[in-house]
């Protein structure tokens, strides 16, 4: 799945073209390395999201196409 799209249906970003935006000034970075948004994302990535002086870090567990609002925060874990 590509990255704008994972954001997205996590729930870590609204919308899809915000998760697109974020990837291409270089606020997400897999792995320690700067994201394109065509990033095809795998089960162990490591993901961090600058938010202005936030980051948020997390660790891919599923990858699906849908989630619910409930099971969104089930498919990554929170990192410090």
């Amino acid at each position: 799945m590509r990255l704008d799209k994972y954001l997205k249906v996590s729930r870590l970003i609204k919308r899809r073209t915000v998760a697109n935006e974020a990837c291409d000034n270089e606020r997400v970075s897999v792995n320690g390395k700067p994201a394109k948004a065509a990033y095809e994302v795998k089960l162990g990535d490591v993901i961090e999201i600058r938010f202005g002086a936030r980051l948020t870090r997390i660790e891919v567990l599923t990858v699906a196409e849908n989630a619910t609002k409930e099971s969104a925060t089930g498919l990554y874990k929170e990192l410090n």
